[in-house]
Order: structure tokens, then sequence, then C-alpha cells
């Protein structure tokens, strides 16, 4: 067990908590923050480290960065209260969120600068795996930054995938599985909901497509939320405007078509338009459903 390995995670929402979780049942001093203070004190509460950011900065082996976007990226790195130039030199940032490669080899040489790593390591396999340490992580980076974060890829992750010495590559793979995984969701949600003019009810598509070939992780994870009419967000509709979205620019910056990627963007934000943005991701099904006239399992005719 690591003692002396001193971590801030910053950003403590449902993956974010969950990945302090994993460094402090790793060993390490742990600090958490996040933008509420209400979980902020709630991670306290549970064994987080106590103490503000800016105190602290300086003695920590790794930030692990884990908010919403490139711009809150940016602004925890080197916005006015910025904790990159307050790093000591040779500590390493961990940055998790989705971003364009192009941002991710941006932060990499402006954290060079201070003389801090930057490890370009998006994340996948969702809040349970964030708490468990189980996550996969797609990761860039040079050899040291690899080696200053170990101890937390170590305690956060079983899988991490080494994909190149510096930041870019990462990202890149991170927006080819957000492709994937977000129009997986969205398709799930139109076949089930296509299964119902049919007379297939929500939880025999689960039994039966789940063991057949049109089945995906996504639909196995997904469709029991719609099954058991409980959109409590693991994953919300937000992110995947932002995740498709990402996907889509660069795309556009390759010169290459992806209208399947478009057409499951739309039904996000669909969704996100009828006031569902803060629910599960699942609830892209309630667009296909109410256009269809259709009653999903938990809602009144």
């Amino acid at each position: 067990m690591t003692t002396s390995h001193r971590t801030a995670v910053i950003g403590l929402g449902s993956m974010g908590y969950g990945i302090a979780q994993s460094c402090l049942a790793a060993g390490h001093e742990t600090y958490g923050f996040d933008v509420s203070p209400e979980q902020t004190a709630r991670f306290a509460a549970a064994g987080g480290a106590p103490g503000a950011i800016a105190d602290v900065a300086a003695t920590l082996d790794a930030v692990i960065v884990v908010v919403l976007n490139a711009e809150q990226t940016k602004t925890v790195l080197f916005g006015p209260n910025g904790v990159a130039p307050l790093m000591r030199k040779g500590a390493v940032v961990m940055a998790c969120a989705t971003v364009p490669p192009d941002f991710a080899r941006r932060m990499e040489a402006m954290c060079t600068d201070f003389g801090v790593h930057y490890l370009d390591a998006p994340i996948s396999g969702g809040s349970l795996k964030a708490a468990q340490g189980a996550l996969s992580v797609m990761a860039s980076g040079t050899p040291e930054a690899f080696a200053a974060a170990r101890p937390v890829l170590d305690a956060t992750a079983t899988t991490v995938f080494e994909l190149g010495d510096q930041a870019g590559p990462g990202s890149a793979m991170k927006a080819v599985n957000q492709l994937l995984a977000g129009v997986h969701i969205a398709t799930m949600a139109e076949a089930l909901t296509f299964g119902m003019t049919q007379g297939v009810e929500p939880a025999q598509f689960v039994e039966v497509i789940s063991k057949c070939a049109g089945t995906s992780w996504m639909l196995e994870n997904r469709a029991p939320h719609i099954v058991a009419g409980d959109y409590t967000p693991h994953s919300s509709v937000n992110i995947w405007p932002k995740d498709l979205g990402i996907v889509l620019d660069v795309a556009k910056s390759a010169s290459f078509s992806a209208p399947i990627t478009a057409a499951a963007l739309q039904q996000f934000i669909a969704a996100a338009g009828m006031g569902m943005g803060g629910e599960d991701d699942a609830a892209v099904a309630k667009v296909y459903a109410r256009n269809a006239g259709l009653t999903l399992p938990g809602e009144k005719p």
C-alpha cells in the first residue's frame, strides 16, 4: 500500500468521486475538490485530507482532473486559481475529461512550461468501476508522465492503454469510443421503442436481445434502466451533446463524414430540449416514446 503518495482529485461528480475513493482505498493521502461545497464536504467526511488546493498544491505528486469539458479543464489548470503553476516540478496532471486531441496537446505544452508532466488520460467504465478502481484508461504522454502517474493509474484502473509518447492519441481514442457509445445508447433506445410498437415489452427486449447478436455493452447496461423506469443519472443526457459534438468537430477537421453520429446527437439534443438533460442518458428513449405515443415503464399513460 502506498502511504506517501499525495493526490488531489478535482471534480467530484459520479466518476471523480469514485476515483477519489479508489485513491483513498489504495492508501494515498487524497484531497478532493469540487465546485459543490457539499461534494467536497462529503469526501472530507469519508476520509479525504483537509486543506485548500492553493495551500497543498506544491506538495502534491498528482492532480487528477475529472471535470466536464475542455473549458473546465483549462480553468482548473490555468484559470485565475489554476493549480498547474502552483505544482512542484516533476508532479503530474492526469486529465480525464473528453476533450479534442489538439486541446490535450496544448495543455501538455502549457504544463511542460511549468515543469509539470501531463498525462492525456480519458477514462471509461462508469461510476461503479470508478469506485472499484476498475476503470479503463486511454492514455498518452511522455514516459516521465506515465511514471509519475503510475501510482494513481494502479489505484484507479485495471486496464491502461499506453497509446503514445505525447498527449493527443488518448483523446483521439476516447473520441472513437464516444462515437460508438453514444450511437449505441441512441440505437438501443430506438430498437427498444420500435419493439414496443410490435408488442415487444421492454423487459422481454432485454431478456432476448442481450443474448443475441444485436446486443452491446451499452444495451445491457442502459436498457435495464428503462425497464425499471429509473433515470437516476450514472451518465447524464447532457454528456452526449458535448461528447458527440467533439466527435463531429474532430471529424470535420479530418474532412470525414459521420452521419450516424450526427443522427444520434440530434436525439440527445432533443432529450435535453425536453428537459431531460440531467437524467440518465437512457432517457433518450423518451424522445422516441413520445414521438410514437408510447408509454415507457414507470410512466403514466
